[in-house]
């Protein structure tokens, strides 16, 4: 396994904990943050042990965002192209979060401002603290929360996320739970126990079906209503010759012949 400098890595009963380690910089995303996250991401991907990723962050806040100290610089001494180069790291990790055959999930508490936001939007399911606070604050600096209106406009329709990249209000976590951006909220003082909890009930369903839900459900999308029929054929036939099914039949076959 890599070594990393800015998050931890553990993986426990089936859960790969993945924790963004930059706490006295409310764990602004840096390249070597992203780059890092781009192996961490591989490295549970080819894990058979790891089932289901947790995704955190260490110290007061999940992720403030990008770290604007680096972006000034890169913005200020670099070419189109380098900037290119520099923003296609953070997109490519996106898209690498989305191809993952395996659930992510983000456990946010704190602030997840601008592309920490965006790297829990990015995430397949989100809990949040009671006290967490969300926003695409990106407007209130002249920027664009650019990549992450692909995911958002999914997530929460485009009502709903023009305002939030338009107006760059902050909202907590119930209203974030309102419109789609989270799935379930915990108190804080028992929050990241409850995260851990959460992960670690996800991860003891069948591991063939969660990839193949996450596979379809995110493969059907752009698809029509025929076409989407014809993927969900094709993956109920995939899903019918594993053996977390066969077994799985054969157990509720045996209950029921019990009862």
């Amino acid at each position: 396994m890599a070594a990393f400098e800015r998050i931890l890595y553990e993986v426990e009963e089936g859960v790969a904990v993945i924790t963004l380690n930059r706490p006295e910089k409310r764990n602004a995303l840096d390249d070597r943050t992203i780059a890092e996250l781009h192996e961490a991401f591989a490295v549970a991907g080819s894990d058979d042990d790891t089932r289901v990723v947790l995704l955190r962050g260490a110290g007061p806040a999940f992720c403030a965002g990008a770290d604007l100290a680096q972006l000034e610089r890169i913005a200020a001494g670099a070419g189109p192209l380098e900037n290119l180069d520099d923003a296609a790291a953070l997109g490519d990790l996106l898209v690498r979060m989305r191809r993952l055959s395996k659930p992510i999930i983000a456990a946010v508490h704190g602030q997840a401002f601008a592309g920490g936001a965006g790297l829990a939007t990015a995430c397949d399911l989100v809990v949040a603290s009671d006290d967490a606070e969300f926003g695409y604050p990106e407007v209130h600096l002249g920027f664009v929360p650019a990549m992450v209106m692909a995911l958002l406009r999914r997530v929460c329709g485009e009502k709903v996320a023009f305002e939030l990249v338009a107006r760059g209000d902050r909202i907590g976590a119930e209203e974030a739970r309102r419109i789609g951006l989270v799935n379930r909220i915990f108190a804080a003082p028992t929050f990241h126990d409850d995260a851990r909890a959460y992960a670690r009930e996800l991860a003891s369903r069948s591991p063939s079906a969660l990839r193949l839900i996450k596979r379809l459900f995110y493969g059907i999308d752009g698809a029509s209503f025929e076409e989407a029929i014809a993927r969900g054929a094709e993956v109920n036939v995939l899903a019918r010759t594993t053996e977390d099914t066969r077994e799985g039949v054969r157990r509720f076959l045996a209950r029921r012949s019990r009862a």
